[in-house]
């Protein structure tokens, strides 16, 4: 069987195991961190603040409490933008004693810094190259897909020159797309025709948050273009309801789509995204609601059981899919 690249090195594919496909061990803006580092990070904990150099403890927390879940490996999407540290990511690894599946790609809904701007899709797609064929941030450690986004300001020129970048970068080495979404912009259509455009086997795509959209119907859509869907925001209520989210996905199970949908949560260990005083503010609200790691296994699975999941669906979705999409297969 193929093998995949983790942050320790490739292992085989069937050695994959139990997969949480979408998980972060952190999400921080590295421009922030490095010129203003007092603002340390906020864990998902609204009470708790975490300084920078403790977020590592944090993961490590966290990705031990996947691992008691039975949860072998998590396929980490963060990227330029999203604070990917991948010798980090290797010793929360070891630490843990779970998989972590790298990418490459860049994560913006619109800015890209100057050297980005001035060098075209192709010269983008290199960069993406190097870090699936030599390694990651000067290490050794290789990256098993690549990532992409598109959020509310739509499709604009800098957003699909990354997107012409990535799928070019996937032609040239094989390795699956991860493309964020935004179904309540309808994101989706024009990332998947344009990786279409460039060529790309739409198999080797995954359409990530289509879990936010409560109309199985929309997301049957996309299925039905080629691309696999990530149901993968479990506990972010802002985005949608957890009640309306496992409705749509049983629909979709109901559909016979087990072997072209993911479940997770997006979840991240840490995250600087907003203030303190924000954060208790989005979870006074309602905003997310269990929004961790665990979410999948105490409350996610549970329910989609009581509606009707079978244990092989259930096997499909955590176990075979990620190593279809992975490899190809």
């Amino acid at each position: 069987m193929a093998s995949i690249e983790t942050v320790t090195g490739p292992v085989d594919a069937s050695e994959l195991g139990e997969t949480l496909i979408h998980e972060h061990l952190m999400a921080r803006d590295e421009a922030v961190l490095v010129q203003f580092p007092q603002l340390g990070t906020v864990r998902e904990d609204p009470v708790r603040r975490v300084k920078s150099e403790d977020a590592e403890d944090v993961a490590i927390e966290f990705m031990t409490a996947a691992v008691e879940r039975g949860v072998k490996t998590i396929v980490e999407p963060s990227c330029m933008y999203l604070g990917r540290d991948v010798a980090l990511m290797k010793r929360v690894s070891e630490k843990a004693g779970i998989q972590i599946v790298p990418c490459t790609g860049i994560y913006t809904y619109e800015h890209l810094p100057t050297p980005l701007v001035t060098r075209d899709a192709d010269q983008i797609a290199d960069l993406f190259v190097h870090d699936i064929e030599h390694g990651i941030q000067g290490t050794d450690i290789k990256a098993a897909f690549l990532k992409c986004a598109a959020d509310e300001p739509g499709v604009t020129e800098n957003v699909e020159k990354v997107h012409r970048a990535v799928a070019r970068a996937s032609l040239r080495t094989g390795v699956p797309i991860m493309a964020h979404s935004r179904p309540a912009s309808d994101t989706a259509p024009r990332q998947i025709e344009i990786f279409a455009e460039e060529g790309v086997d739409l198999g080797k795509v995954q359409i990530a948050h289509c879990g936010d959209s409560p109309d199985p119907d929309y997301i049957e859509s996309l299925i039905e273009k080629g691309v696999w869907a990530g149901l993968d925001r479990y506990g972010i209520e802002m985005y949608l309801p957890f009640d309306q989210r496992i409705a749509a996905h049983l629909a979709l199970l109901e559909r016979g789509y087990a072997e072209r949908i993911f479940v997770s949560a997006d979840s991240c260990a840490t995250i600087d995204w907003f203030s303190p005083e924000a954060v208790e503010q989005l979870a006074g609200a309602g905003a997310v609601k269990d929004w961790t790691i665990k979410i999948v296994h105490d409350r996610v699975l549970p329910a989609l059981r009581e509606g009707g999941m079978t244990s092989e669906q259930e096997h499909t979705m955590l176990h075979e899919n990620p190593v279809r999409w992975l490899t190809g297969t």
